[in-house]
């Protein structure tokens, strides 16, 4: 038997992430590239260990298998541990049938011997498709403080992007009194970031109920919950104001890329005393060439750059060609822009190449507003010499040299 652990986290990194299209064709969600040096889940993992949580169970399902390498032992995140530590827990064929997680609250109910195994008094439950710092330990002691059997992490978003949301009405004392999931009409802006701290000895009780519903759908959100709130647990919200980050789609992973380039967006990787860790691969030092211009961007190991790059995010081993310009971009590990190549507003995945003056993505002011977004070029694809790329699409598929991708 282990020794008894006060708190452990579940991180739920099992989604497909259909909303990232091509960049998750053969990698869960959780191992897209983030911010020059980063994978999506080297954040809460870095966020449990900083608020001093030292076991952790990593729920895969979709393409675990880069997902589990790169996590591995959890060295990087001094989660190397005999008692503790991270654990892959991925769904398994039991006696009586079950194999796939059916469902978030499913994929926790299949794995409560592992949680039993550690006697925890508190489960932090956690998604492994955010960008953000938070300390669960603050969380914990709140939820401690107000006796709950549930605490939810809430923040405060923007009225239009509120139906988006599984939104909260909050009472002055912060205990939660309705729950809204997407409504069409929103009656709050309090919006549910995913980040949950439950008693276990509450929360086992309940994913047993739900398990032998078979009319729930085996989601925390649509259907613990409000089982919970139902039955009169005391359930409330922990306001976090810090930065923080949905990056489910094309759009948000762009624009989360290049908040790391502004101090004013509220992000800082920089910070000594909450270091985000990542098992960073082996590369020689960037190589700046004299000539190349290079401002507002981040150039991690292993990059060669020749030519132009200009607020962009350039992962390790990326190479950037003499009279290339990368406006607004990311540009994965491995990636190769070569000469007189325009690349803007776009993300060029691992391994692809851009040959010799093609054009990939533009700028929303020379695109119609309504038409314009990210352009994405898929892994190991190559882009013709002279092809061009229009702005807010995806290309899973070699393009021909001087091909017009709009054309086809």
């Amino acid at each position: 038997m282990a020794r008894k652990n006060e708190c452990i986290a579940m991180l739920l990194a099992g989604g497909q992430g259909s909303r990232l299209g091509i960049l998750t064709h053969k990698i869960a969600k959780p191992a897209v590239p983030f911010g020059g040096k980063y994978r999506i889940i080297d954040f809460p993992l870095s966020n449990c260990v900083n608020s001093g949580i030292y076991t952790v169970g990593v729920l895969t399902q979709y393409q675990p298998l880069e997902l589990n390498d790169y996590v591995g032992n959890g060295e990087p995140w001094d989660l190397d541990r005999t008692d503790g530590g991270v654990h892959i827990l991925s769904p398994y064929q039991q006696i009586q049938g079950t194999d796939w997680y059916k469902g978030t609250a499913n994929a926790i109910y299949q794995n409560i011997h592992f949680i039993d195994k550690y006697d925890p008094e508190y489960v932090v439950v956690l998604s492994g498709d955010h960008i953000y710092k938070m300390d669960y330990a603050d969380m914990l002691a709140f939820h401690k403080q107000q006796d709950a059997a549930c605490t939810i992490a809430m923040r405060e978003v923007e009225w239009k992007e509120a139906s988006r949301f599984g939104l909260m009405i909050v009472n002055e004392d912060g205990t939660i009194s309705e729950f809204e999931e997407k409504p069409a009409n929103p009656r709050s802006n309090k919006a549910s970031m995913g980040i949950y701290i439950f008693t276990w000895s509450k929360l086992r009780e309940y994913l047993i109920a739900d398990e032998n519903d078979p009319e729930s759908s085996n989601d925390f959100g649509h259907n613990v919950i409000p089982a919970m709130h139902e039955a009169g647990e005391k359930m409330v919200a922990y306001q976090f104001d810090g930065y923080w980050r949905d990056v489910g789609t094309i759009e948000s992973l762009w624009e989360a890329n290049m908040d790391i380039l502004s101090p004013a967006s509220g992000i800082n990787l920089n910070d000594p005393h909450w270091k985000i860790y990542a098992r960073s691969p082996s590369a020689a030092p960037q190589y700046i060439a004299d000539g190349a211009e290079v401002g507002n961007s981040m150039v991690t190991e292993g990059c060669s750059v020749e030519g132009k790059v200009d607020f962009s995010v350039l992962f390790p081993n990326a190479t950037i060609e003499e009279g290339a310009n990368i406006k607004y971009s990311i540009i994965m590990p491995g990636a190769v822009v070569k000469k007189g190549a325009d690349v803007q507003y776009a993300i060029v995945a691992e391994n692809a190449v851009i040959e010799e003056n093609a054009k990939v993505g533009a700028g929303p002011d020379i695109t119609d507003p309504d038409k314009w977004g990210v352009a994405v070029i898929g892994e190991k694809i190559t882009i013709g010499k002279g092809a061009v790329i229009p702005a807010n699409v995806m290309v899973n598929e070699n393009v021909e040299e001087g091909t017009n991708y709009e054309s086809k």
